[in-house]
């Protein structure tokens, strides 16, 4: 998934995007243990996307910050 890509969706979508990466990651680690995992590249690659999904959902809670302040002042 492409940073683009989560831009261009809106935060509800982007949320509901996390929370099924995060149940996945969670699904990952239990094949990792159990050493049912076919791929281990997944693990990484699943990781980065939800720092992606954080990093955007930040990055707009900082901007709706930015745009508050102006009008309390």
């Amino acid at each position: 998934m492409k940073i683009k890509e989560i831009r261009d969706k809106e935060s509800d979508a982007v949320e509901a995007e996390l929370k099924d990466k995060l149940k996945h990651l969670f699904e990952l680690r239990t094949q990792a243990v159990t050493e049912k995992q076919e791929d281990s590249s997944q693990l990484l690659k699943t990781r980065r996307d939800i720092a992606r999904l954080k990093t955007v959902l930040r990055e707009r809670q900082i901007a709706a910050q930015k745009t508050a302040e102006p009008q309390q002042a």
